[in-house]
Order: structure tokens, then C-alpha cells, then sequence
């Protein structure tokens, strides 16, 4: 067959769809959603031609293989890992010419966590609420891929970068993030905020699309009670009962009851998506909300 589509051989540990995500509709308690690495999604769009938000394939820890029914063009970014088409190796990074039938491989990664595929008109899946995007909290969108699946491409509208390979940075050995205190530091001591802001969690093997979770000093709270559920933003720092911080991704709840001791700025956000667990993790205070 010749039509446009990619064939799911080897779906890896977790392969999903992902665009820049349904922003706007937490009232109605819709997670954002979106690639959790927005630059590196943006990036290996543009190495292919297509526009920043099209949909692309989040990979995660062991990468995913798949057979195009046609010829495609396609790139690799994100989290380093070896890329090869019917066993041959081919450049990540860079714009790569997939002929219909061939096999492309993306293998495990060799640093960070997630590695986005980007295909010439992208990921056409129908979108829910105007995103592609799987949410994993929720169950809108796609399901995450099966061996098996196939997947619809759309009809391509830009033209490939003209480049050899583009830079990328690399997953940081050590995460800092910088955090805005509150809405909720007053609810932990001086003890917890100075144990927050100057001691090295690390990132847990708990965590997910939904949360960074990270193990670490306890954040005891100043007194007893709970609050009730209250709205959650991307990058707010909860603190469950367990008192072990938990850094919200794109996939968190709109609402929740524990503390929110702290805010993590935006932009530090895709380099906490490609933190492998154990990565050391310090939150460093930019100001008070």
C-alpha cells in the first residue's frame, strides 16, 4: 500500500501522540497535556518541514520502531539515541529520508528520557478538543501506541530544514529548578523552606507524564488541617502527605487538596522531563508569589 501512514512494529514502554497540548479548558478539568519537551518536539518539526504544533511521537526510556507505507521524511530529537533505517544507522537530529516499507528503528535512549519522532505532515490522529495529544490522566486522545496500530499522516505543507544536523542540548547531569515560592510556603516552617531550597532530592522512578515525583528530605508542614481542592497549575510543586515534592507535568489533575509549597518556571520544565531517575534535583528560590 502506498497511502500515508506509519505501522506500529515495536511500540516500546510508552510511545504516545503529542502536540502543544489543549490549553484553556482546566474549568472543565482537562489536563494541558502536549509534549512534556516542548523544545525538542518544536525542533524536529521544523527539521521536517512542519509547523511547530504538529503532531509528533513522545517515546519513552526504549524508543519504538515503525514502517511508513510510503516514503516519508523524518527526524529524531529529544533524548540522544541511536536511529537506523532496515538496520542501517542514520543521523538523529537531522532530517532523514524513510523509504515506503523500510523499517525505522529509534532505540533506547542513551541519555535523558523522551525522544521525539517527527514525520513530513504529521501525525494526523483525529484531535479531541484541538489537540492530538494522549493525556494519560484523563484518556482523551489517542491511546497509547500498540504494536499493530497504525497511524494516519497528514499531507505535507512545509519543506525540510536544509541542515546536516541541528544542536540539541543535552539532559543535564544535575536539575535545578527555579522555583516562585507559594501559594502555599506559609502552611511549612522555616525548617521545610530552607530544607526545600538548599537540600538535594533526587528524581524518582515513580515518576510520570502527570508528576516528577523525587526523593528527598520530608517537607513537614507547620500544622494540622487540609485545605480543600484548590486549581493546580504546570509546574506547581505539591507536597503529599509523604512530604516529598512533586513537580506537576503536563499531564497533572486541574485540582488538588495538598500544599502547593512552590511554582516551577516554565522554562525548566522540559529539562525535568528528561530527568532519569536518580538525577540529583535543587529547587532554587527566584521569588514569592
Amino acid at each position: 500500500m502506498t497511502d500515508r501512514a506509519l505501522v506500529v512494529v515495536r511500540a516500546g514502554a510508552l510511545t504516545t501522540v503529542q502536540d502543544e497540548g489543549r490549553p484553556g479548558h482546566a474549568h472543565l478539568g482537562v489536563p494541558r497535556s502536549g509534549a512534556l519537551d516542548a523544545p525538542a518536539a518544536a525542533l524536529v518539526n521544523r527539521l521536517v518541514g512542519n509547523r511547530p504544533g504538529a503532531a509528533v511521537l513522545e517515546t519513552t526510556l526504549n524508543g519504538c520502531a515503525l514502517r511508513p507505507r510510503s516514503a516519508v521524511t523524518v527526524a529524531v530529537g529529544g533524548a540522544p539515541c541511536p536511529v537506523a533505517v532496515d538496520g542501517r544507522p542514520v543521523a538523529w537530529g537531522a532530517p532523514v529520508r524513510v523509504p515506503a516499507g523500510a523499517l525505522l528503528e529509534v532505540g533506547a535512549a542513551v541519555a535523558g528520557v523522551r525522544s521525539y519522532v517527527a514525520v513530513r505532515g504529521g501525525v494526523a490522529v483525529e484531535p479531541v478538543l484541538g489537540s492530538r495529544s494522549t493525556d494519560l490522566l484523563s484518556g482523551l486522545g489517542p491511546a497509547p501506541l500498540t504494536d499493530g496500530a497504525v497511524l494516519p499522516l497528514g499531507r505535507p505543507t512545509g519543506v525540510p530544514a536544509r541542515v546536516d544536523v541541528a544542536p540539541q542540548p543535552r539532559p543535564a547531569a544535575e536539575l535545578v529548578l527555579r522555583v516562585t515560592l507559594g501559594p502555599r510556603d506559609d502552611w511549612f516552617g522555616p525548617a521545610a523552606l530552607r530544607a526545600f531550597t538548599s537540600r538535594t532530592y533526587r528524581v524518582s522512578a515513580a515518576s510520570n507524564r502527570i508528576g516528577l515525583r523525587t526523593d528527598g528530605p520530608a517537607l513537614d508542614r507547620a500544622g494540622a488541617g487540609e485545605l480543600p481542592s484548590e486549581g493546580m497549575v504546570l509546574g506547581a510543586v505539591q507536597v503529599p502527605p509523604d512530604g516529598r515534592p512533586v513537580v506537576f507535568l503536563a499531564d497533572h489533575p486541574t485540582t488538588g487538596g495538598y500544599p502547593v509549597i512552590a511554582v516551577v518556571r516554565g522554562a525548566d520544565l522540559p529539562a525535568a522531563a528528561q530527568a532519569v531517575p536518580g538525577t540529583p534535583v535543587r529547587f532554587v528560590t527566584a521569588g514569592r508569589r
